[in-house]
């Protein structure tokens, strides 16, 4: 009876890890690059705990952190996140890696952008050649950053005549207008592997820090909602921040490629 009740014991213990489980908050955009497929899992050997994505755009995993539905939310908004600590959702904003943003163009490179030395000129050079450029037009953060990128630049594409393009579309569609007229775009590195026909296009400008696209992980606030799971999120940060999270993170490609940064501090 004694051995019974211990082997029982020991089952229920092994239940109760297993069913440790931290809801997290994340963006498409991480949901789809398949990291995750591949830390995880890690994450779930190393720590005994289940993450359980709930995917959605920014305002999406705002939400549900602001209303206590997850524990802690991982986004690359900064000034998102920046509010959503002022406002007393999150504890604190902890950087874990960051991928980055490119200027794509046609091959022969008219306006001549490799050469630039910032991405301030790239545009500046693209504007003056009037070559096409296909804007997302669709809100996004990514462009809501091409519209950034503009106006420091001392540009304003509501002023551009024709040569610039609204698709009004994603990522993909607005790609494939890309590819049809041979223009320029502004994309996520992500999409961009990811995106199948990439005729006539390369990637003409990148590394500049402005371009660079941070994702950071901002625990739930418990003194906001006292039921998340404090102390999971804590052990979360702690494996992501960590030597194998890195290690993982800038191992993880895509066709050959890196695709994420870590820089954890």
């Amino acid at each position: 009876m004694i051995r019974l009740l211990a082997a029982l014991a020991l089952v229920l213990t092994a239940c109760a890890v297993q069913a440790e489980t931290l809801k997290l908050a994340v963006t498409t955009s991480f949901a789809t690059s398949g990291l995750p497929d591949v830390l995880l899992p890690a994450l779930k050997l190393g720590t005994g705990i289940d993450v359980e994505m709930l995917v959605g755009d920014t305002a999406n995993a705002l939400a549900l952190g602001e209303t206590g539905q997850v524990d802690a939310i991982l986004l690359d908004s900064r000034r998102d996140e920046e509010t959503f600590i002022a406002d007393g959702f999150g504890t604190h904003c902890r950087a874990i890696m960051y991928d980055d943003f490119v200027l794509l163009g046609p091959v022969d490179d008219y306006a001549g952008i490799a050469q630039s030395v910032s991405v301030t000129e790239a545009l500046q050079r693209i504007a003056k050649s009037e070559r096409q450029f296909v804007s997302l037009g669709d809100d996004s953060p990514l462009h809501k950053k091409e519209q950034a990128l503009w106006a420091d630049a001392g540009l304003t594409p509501q002023q551009f005549p024709n040569w610039y393009t609204v698709a009004g579309a994603g990522a993909n569609s607005s790609l494939t207008t890309a590819v049809d007229l041979q223009g320029y775009i502004l994309m996520d590195r992500q999409s961009w592997l990811h995106f199948g026909d990439k005729t006539g296009l390369a990637v003409l400008f990148s590394d500049d820090p402005v371009l660079f696209n941070q994702y950071s992980f901002v625990p739930v606030s418990a003194a906001r909602h006292p039921h998340v799971a404090r102390d999971l999120a804590r052990q979360v940060e702690r494996w992501l921040t960590g030597p194998q999270a890195e290690e993982l993170i800038n191992g993880y490609t895509i066709e050959g490629q890196p695709l994420f940064i870590f820089n954890a501090e």
